[in-house]
């Protein structure tokens, strides 16, 4: 899934297409969650694809973790891996199409 698939897109006063804000849903803490510490240097995109099965879904784990501009995780970082992964892309999607 690409995360600026449902980001609207405007021009520019110049003629540039850019995009709005996206917005990203609360991820509440649910009973499907899981919560690992992960091997020393694993990326948040490596844990998506092995919990997701798609690693452009890494933004989800770090919106649930408030992970900002880390490339690699520490072994002792405790990380939730969030397991309602549907509807958390679908609030997403509501969240930047409905504005």
């Amino acid at each position: 899934m690409n995360r600026y698939s449902s980001t609207k897109k405007k021009l520019d006063k110049s003629g540039i297409r850019v995009y709005s804000t996206t917005y990203y849903p609360p991820i509440p803490i649910s009973d499907n969650d899981k919560f690992i510490y992960p091997v020393e240097g694993s990326r948040l995109d490596s844990l998506a694809y092995k919990y997701y099965g798609d690693s452009t879904l890494w933004w989800i784990i770090a919106k649930a973790n408030d992970i900002k501009g880390k490339p690699a995780l520490s072994s002792d970082e405790l990380i939730r891996i969030p397991g309602d992964v549907v509807n958390i892309i679908e609030k997403f999607t509501n969240l930047n199409t409905n504005e």
